[in-house]
């Protein structure tokens, strides 16, 4: 037991926290557990999950994508302008996904080959993308978009399961390579101590251009599944996805640093942040209060990053004297 939740110390907090949610609503509204409820979330969070896959990766190793948000505007966009010109739909979202990989790699370049920080460049290409997009298509929709674009030409049933699907595959493989593939590995030893993984053998500016490039084609994946559910894609899509994926992935446990964290824990932190707004709406609370609360769940997780990372430095001095001692 003790051996349990040392390993996982850091996706017990949210879950946890999830759990206690939960229990809360089976208590005062047991109609959030309607399976209309549970549909609606799992649709509203498969995007944003697929995103905080992406910047899991990211955040691993020591670097962050601010610019999600545009680049799943501008893929949206790109899927909507794509599906008005007639490209058959089971073709869109790999051209999509394809936009999307071009615009991550853009970001990896920048950052795992030219060393420029991280924080600027997507903040840069946040502002670049989003305002570009503005003035290609002055802040309209793309409208009158055929038939066969919402959601994907199937029945809605079909097309729901397949969304969730797909965020569930992405997650699986995800989780999967980082624990059992070399790929995985060098992504935990960049983000652990770039130094000692260039000494290794690894090019961390190889796998710094790799997590981003990913990053961007998750997004391109996420904004086709999205936008196929509604008759007419915004502009605007995306605003402030950037910090619902930094939120869930900090709270599901990974290390802001780099080095430390697991997908389950973003799977954690997805659902815990998706949760808590319609909860509350469900409990009769001011869902203005919504963004107050993530924040201090946020804060609490990041408090609890600090305190785990003090203790594992405490141990290992502990560990370091007795060997001393000896």
């Amino acid at each position: 037991m003790n051996h349990f939740l040392r390993r996982h110390a850091r996706e017990l907090p949210p879950a946890v926290a999830l759990l206690a949610v939960l229990l809360t609503m089976l208590v005062i509204s047991p109609s959030f557990f309607s399976p209309a409820n549970l549909r609606d979330l799992a649709l509203n969070n498969a995007a944003v999950l697929l995103v905080a896959l992406g910047m899991t990766l990211v955040i691993l190793v020591g670097e962050i994508d601010i610019s999600v948000g545009s680049q799943f505007a501008v893929c949206s966009v790109a899927a909507g302008l794509l599906a008005k010109a007639g490209v058959p739909m089971f073709i869109v979202p790999v051209i999509v996904l394809a936009i999307g990989a071009v615009m991550g790699s853009l970001n990896g370049y920048l950052v795992g080959m030219l060393g420029l920080p991280s924080i600027i460049v997507t903040l840069a290409m946040l502002v670049t993308w989003r305002d570009a997009l503005r003035w290609a298509t002055d802040g309209a929709w793309v409208q009158d978009l055929p038939a066969g674009f919402q959601w994907f030409g199937l029945a809605p049933p079909a097309a729901q399961l397949l969304i969730v699907i797909v965020a569930v595959v992405a997650l699986a493989v995800g989780g999967w390579t980082l624990k059992n593939l070399r790929a995985g590995r060098s992504i935990y030893a960049v983000g652990s101590d770039e130094e000692a993984a260039r000494l290794a053998g690894i090019d961390p500016r190889r796998v710094t251009l790799a997590v981003f490039a990913i990053t961007g084609a998750l997004v391109g994946v996420a904004a086709v599944l999205n936008a196929s559910r509604f008759t007419a894609v915004p502009s605007n899509a995306g605003t402030g996805l950037e910090l619902q994926a930094v939120a869930a992935v900090v709270v599901g446990g990974t290390a802001i640093t780099g080095g430390r964290g697991t997908v389950v824990g973003t799977l954690l932190g997805v659902l815990l942040l998706g949760t808590i707004g319609t909860a509350m709406t469900y409990a009769g609370i001011n869902p203005f209060w919504t963004k107050a609360i993530q924040g201090l769940i946020i804060l609490a997780a990041l408090v609890a990053d600090a305190a785990l990372a003090r203790l594992a430095l405490d141990g290992n001095s502990s560990g370091r004297a007795r060997a001393l001692a000896r």
